[in-house]
């Protein structure tokens, strides 16, 4: 049966292995993408962006952007934007009978 130390000396050897792998790889990839732009005459401009950045967003709303309320608790001034589930001066207040038009901006 092998020992801690062992193992631990084996998890060491693997993981410097999976690196060396890794940036075998990493290099070959290098050398073939400047192959071909030298083959083509490419700059790294001609690739739509600076060396090292990542690209930019398609330009969608961000998640999480506030939203207008739609209705208002005229007692308190509380808000709901109609979103979610409804707040519970809301459920409340359509229980006893209100209507959701009652409390529109």
């Amino acid at each position: 049966m092998t020992t801690l130390q062992e193992m631990i000396a084996q998890k060491e050897a693997l993981e410097k292995k999976i690196e060396e792998a890794t940036s075998q790889g990493r290099n070959e990839a290098i050398t073939q993408v400047k192959a071909l732009m030298a083959e083509h005459g490419l700059k790294v401009s001609d690739l739509g962006g600076k060396a090292g950045s990542a690209p930019k967003s398609t330009g969608k709303a961000k998640t999480g952007a506030k939203v207008a309320a739609k209705y208002r608790n005229t007692t308190t001034g509380e808000t709901w934007s109609g979103r979610g589930l409804q707040p519970r001066w809301l459920k409340a207040a359509l229980a006893n009978g209100k209507k959701i038009e009652d409390f529109s901006v």
